[in-house]
């Protein structure tokens, strides 16, 4: 553990009432700007040939999985599977002692961002996504947003966190 790496319970209740609320609002408006800006499939060039904007929605999961369900299915799938998620993940944030830093910080990120994208689902009944990533024509990463930003980070510093404590 780092030196001064150590919160308090407080502390702990206080990056999580700041950091959910930032990453949260920094995703929906976002997402606003780009349903309010954009059409639907409309793109914007911002590095030619690597990075644009791109208004699209994803009716599946990560990377478009379980994007050939039915509507109706989808629709009452997501919601539930994202309830259990975040009842899951709060009560593991309640439950992990407050010198867990970057576990902390990794759980208030995916919290985040599963509250984003859940919200996107119960609005639209799909997820915005507008980060497009590509090399040329050769290449293109899936459509992302600023909540699939956010759970890969958590999930990154968890995945540290567990090396760290596994070395102690």
């Amino acid at each position: 553990m780092l030196a001064g790496a150590v919160m308090s319970t407080r502390k702990k209740w206080q990056l999580f009432a700041c950091l959910v609320p930032i990453v949260l609002g920094l995703d929906q408006a976002t997402k606003l700007y780009i349903h309010t800006t954009f059409a639907l499939h409309e793109s914007y060039p911002v590095i030619a040939d690597l990075f644009a904007l791109t208004y699209v929605r994803n009716s599946g999961a990560a990377f478009g999985l379980l994007a050939r369900q039915s509507q109706t299915f989808l629709r009452f799938f997501f919601p539930i599977v994202t309830f259990v998620a975040l009842v899951g993940l709060l009560i593991y944030f309640v439950r992990v002692p407050s010198q867990y830093t970057l576990r902390l910080w990794g759980l208030c990120l995916i919290i985040s961002g599963a509250l984003g994208n859940g919200l996107d689902r119960l609005w639209l009944g799909q997820v915005i996504d507008f980060l497009d990533v590509h090399w040329y024509d050769i290449y293109h990463w899936p459509a992302f947003n600023v909540a699939d930003s956010s759970i890969c980070i958590g999930v990154g510093l968890l995945l540290l966190d567990t090396i760290r404590t596994a070395q102690d």
